[in-house]
């Protein structure tokens, strides 16, 4: 009843079911990956809001080249760690950060280079405050950094990707992206390898300021995905068995709207 599935045809069309199934299962794997990723993710973010701060050092290794260069990346499971660390605002030096949002309004966040008694810096992203009028990218009154020693306690950030192009307007540096490595290229010292999110700091910062809040990740999105995706693969297959049962009871000469009883013929016994 079943053997035309061993013809090329049905082998053929097998053969697109299982392979159709097997990436659907991969990419349900891969966005499994992605979820329990991000939910380190959350789950680090959570920490660094409950715990007390460490020495900067702790969380990310200093820088050890000249000027212009970058430090090591933090540990991913450092990233998000609250620190602290003492040092001196490069005051001549500000870092617009343009297109940030804040409860739904387009702004900028302003970033400072901190110097550390050994001639290094790490970025400190200071807040968040509202462009000048005129619109969402007319540069703002930025507070000016505390002069003198400042204490800061934050967290430890990722240096962001994507469009990172920096350029000097104003007299300030601005780019879309917290990126480390395109920022060092503008500043006279080594740069550690990520950048604070400021909490606290002391003496205390301006009050227009806005702390800048760090949102978690859709990490439910990509469970979401791996059910979509094994579920569209056991419909393939299913599918597929769905299909060749058809196929065979048409085979068979079954039709489900067929009568009853077939027409009797000359020698059965109804024609008697």
């Amino acid at each position: 009843m079943y053997r035309f599935l061993l013809t090329p045809r049905w082998l053929g069309i097998l053969s697109l079911a299982l392979v159709a199934a097997t990436v659907m299962v991969l990419l349900g794997n891969w966005q499994l990956e992605r979820y329990h990723g991000r939910t380190a993710i959350n789950e680090r973010i959570d920490a660094g809001l409950r715990m007390a701060p460490v020495p900067l050092r702790a969380a990310l290794p200093a820088p050890t080249g000249g000027p212009g260069t970058v430090g090591p990346p933090p540990a991913p499971e450092r990233t998000f760690t609250r620190v602290t660390v003492t040092g001196r605002y490069d005051t001549d030096t500000v870092v617009l950060v343009r297109g940030r949002t804040v409860e739904s309004r387009v702004g900028f966040e302003v970033v400072t280079p901190l110097v550390l008694a050994d001639g290094t810096a790490v970025l400190v992203d200071r807040g968040w405050i509202p462009p000048a009028p005129g619109g969402a990218v007319a540069q703002p009154q930025v507070p000016p950094a505390p002069a003198g020693e400042v204490t800061v306690e934050g967290r430890v950030h990722a240096s962001e990707s994507g469009d990172a192009r920096v350029a000097w307007r104003a007299g300030r540096l601005e780019s879309r992206r917290v990126s480390v490595p395109q920022l060092a290229g503008e500043l006279p010292y080594p740069l550690h390898g990520a950048y604070l999110l400021l909490d606290e700091q002391t003496p205390a910062a301006d009050p227009a300021f806005r702390a800048v809040p760090v949102g978690h990740t859709n990490n439910w999105q990509n469970l979401g995905y791996v059910v979509q995706w094994w579920i569209f693969a056991a419909m393939t297959l299913f599918g597929y068995g769905w299909i060749a049962r058809r196929e065979a009871r048409r085979l068979a000469g079954v039709v489900d709207e067929r009568p009853r009883d077939r027409a009797a013929g000359p020698g059965s016994r109804a024609a008697t």
